[in-house]
């Protein structure tokens, strides 16, 4: 399964407004593949996610994702994300009032509402997920203290941990280290490479040092076109990068 292509996007372009966003990319994924992409706000990093998610839709080309093959150009959100595809926002999206478990819970029954879910009887199976989800991102300690009580890096990891609750094979992270510590970027570093052993990844990112610390392959966008592939060092001392991203002071 390592070599067959978990995503594909084949020409795809996205215009708002006569502003191309994106211009005919080709992008694909393998499964098990925990990819970075980088490059200049205003790249079309954003958007690459929101195009995958189903949150935009391009004005050509196709989005290909899954071992059927599926086109997911035209599926609404909720569609993308029952075959797969979970996604996790720059500023985390929790229940700040209920507890760390209790959010767990309503991604677990995504389909139900808020009241119903918290009054539905916990079956064996959902607190063995939860509490090894909770395993994964450290925070077994705080199953039942409020989500709003956390700090930062700890309600970025919550969040991972909801999108770990829907079964994605496909995890999209948007710039999951934005105003951590350097001791929340570390363990949320350790804590992507984990789950890359069983999930597919792919994550939007500025900071270079964490950048580093994950990637197995980056990818720099520049303008909505793919400007270069490969390893950190390779990406790095590519002249076009240096030109056009990293000779420009780095990632801002």
């Amino acid at each position: 399964m390592q070599n067959k292509t978990i995503l594909y996007m084949e020409n795809v372009t996205v215009s708002f407004d006569g502003f191309i966003a994106i211009r005919d990319l080709n992008f694909y994924m393998h499964y098990g593949e925990l990819r970075v992409v980088i490059g200049p706000n205003g790249a079309g990093k954003t958007t690459l996610l929101d195009v995958i998610c189903g949150k935009t839709k391009p004005v050509k080309g196709r989005v290909i994702f899954g071992e059927k093959d599926i086109n997911i150009t035209g599926m609404k959100e909720h569609e993308i994300v029952k075959i797969g595809i979970g996604r996790k926002f720059q500023a985390p999206s929790i229940f700040s009032n209920l507890t760390v478990c209790e959010n767990f819970e309503l991604s677990l029954r995504k389909s139900k509402g808020v009241f119903s879910t918290l009054f539905m009887r916990r079956t064996k199976s959902d607190q063995e997920k939860i509490f090894s989800i909770l395993e994964t991102i450290g925070l077994v300690d705080k199953a039942y203290e409020k989500a709003g009580s956390l700090s930062h890096g700890e309600k970025q990891w919550v969040e991972i941990g909801m999108v770990l609750a829907q079964d994605p094979q496909l995890l999209l992270v948007d710039e999951p280290v934005a105003g951590m510590s350097d001791k929340e970027t570390e363990k949320t570093a350790e804590l992507l490479l984990s789950i890359s052993r069983n999930h597919s990844i792919l994550v939007i990112e500025h900071d270079m040092k964490f950048v580093r610390q994950i990637s197995r392959k980056v990818t720099v966008l520049h303008e909505g076109m793919t400007l270069c592939e490969g390893t950190m060092d390779e990406v790095q001392n590519d002249p076009r990068v240096i030109e056009k991203y990293l000779g420009r002071g780095g990632a801002d």
